[in-house]
């Protein structure tokens, strides 16, 4: 018989296979928007933003989408990956992955799992590779905010150009919409001999 924990880690397995990993979303984007977005896939159950407490709030933003079924969430990864797939019109194509248990902050204990920890000294064998790693973190936690940086400023440029194409659109149908109401149009059409359709 399978005793309490066991159980309780195999219904969270089954919840992380039906879950997909989104990352690059815009910090705008809500859990409506995600939700609205990702039904077309299928049923979303439930959405978990992770939080960022190192870099600034306006960078891209990721989340937990727990969907109905497996199928679900392996449909959403196959065509985010295969297609740009942009949320809230923001210049920036959201990726998707499947989950992995490490995701999840309120993963329950693995069954027969123990973790060890212990102060390493310097004579330790282990002390160089520990330094190596967490030197090679420090360089590689450098080089993402660097890269950050360039992609913010690159969408800055790019929100900005949106911005000001939509805002001349906007006047051009304005214009041609007061040109249609205060019978101008007709006008002009009597004048140069055209025929104008109402609709």
């Amino acid at each position: 018989m399978e005793s309490p924990a066991k159980k309780e880690y195999a219904k969270f397995e089954q919840k992380v296979k039906r879950t997909v990993y989104i990352d690059n979303i815009s910090p705008q984007v809500t859990d409506a928007v995600i939700k609205t977005a990702l039904n077309q896939f299928g049923t979303v159950v439930s959405i978990h933003f992770i939080p960022n407490y190192v870099e600034p709030s306006k960078i891209p933003r990721c989340a937990l989408v727990e969907m109905a079924k497996q199928s679900e969430a392996e449909a959403i990864v196959s065509d985010m990956n295969n297609y740009p797939f942009m949320m809230s019109g923001m210049p920036r194509p959201a990726r998707a992955r499947l989950a992995v248990a490490e995701m999840f902050d309120d993963r329950p204990i693995k069954p027969g799992r123990k973790i060890q920890c212990r102060w390493l000294d310097k004579d330790d064998p282990d002390f160089e590779v520990a330094k190596k790693l967490k030197q090679l973190v420090g360089k590689h936690a450098s080089e993402a905010s660097f890269m950050l940086k360039n992609q913010l400023e690159e969408e800055e440029k790019l929100a900005k150009q949106q911005a000001e194409v939509l805002k001349a659109n906007y006047k051009k149908y304005e214009m041609i919409d007061s040109v249609l109401a205060d019978g101008t149009a007709r006008r002009l059409a009597r004048h140069y001999n055209f025929n104008v359709l109402d609709d």
